[in-house]
């Protein structure tokens, strides 16, 4: 099962291709809702408002020691956020590096593994430079819009507002290769926000 996190953005749309590809899906918006889960995208939208959440909900470290054994994809300020609060994805990255965009703007990608593929920026952020350990996947005018380090994605455009499923369907594959996570994630973690235990009697499987 594929966690989405349901703060702000294209949560939705995300949930959407996965059901398309025959994925179930689970809205991730507190700690103990990774449980069950081989996978998390981080959607797009505001990433100062996406912190704030994080930051209310206690979420940083959860995610950290769950992105140890599990895959996260993040798209726009998620990959935002991957680089600069969870700290798995070695890019420096730049909010709004294409300028302020009051529409959508759909553009070819280049891309050996992904050929064909086109990519809607809105409000992208730029990604100025790459660790050692970060691959390149896609790029727009020779700067790169979609890496992959490790068991993690991130792209700087809404892959989820196309009707191109393949790089959902990549993550899907790395997603399901694993094993279901337990609470090990969930530590020092005691409540969650509405005061209740965030470990369930069981794990959920799907």
């Amino acid at each position: 099962m594929i966690g989405i996190l349901a703060f702000q953005g294209a949560f939705a749309k995300h949930a959407r291709v996965f059901e398309r590809l025959g994925e179930k899906t689970c809205f991730v918006k507190k700690p103990s809702d990774l449980l069950g889960c081989s996978g998390l995208v981080m959607p797009g939208g505001e990433s100062t408002v996406i912190r704030l959440h994080l930051q209310r909900m206690e979420m940083v470290s959860p995610l950290q020691r769950f992105a140890e054994d599990f895959p996260i994809f993040g798209t726009c300020a998620g990959l935002i956020l991957m680089s600069t609060d969870l700290e798995i994805l070695d890019v420096g990255v730049v909010r709004n590096g294409f300028g302020p965009q009051i529409h959508s703007v759909r553009q070819p990608l280049d891309s050996d593994l992904f050929p064909g593929l086109e990519g809607v920026f809105i409000r992208a952020p730029r990604i100025q430079s790459c660790g050692k350990k970060v691959e390149v996947l896609a790029s727009y005018h020779g700067e790169p819009v979609l890496v992959k380090q490790g068991n993690h994605l991130g792209a700087t455009f809404h892959p989820e507002l196309t009707d191109d499923v393949r790089i959902h369907q990549m993550f899907v594959a790395m997603a399901t290769s694993g094993q279901l996570p337990t609470h090990h994630f969930l530590e020092n973690t005691r409540t969650d926000h509405e005061g209740g235990s965030v470990l369930p009697p069981k794990i959920r499987t799907g």
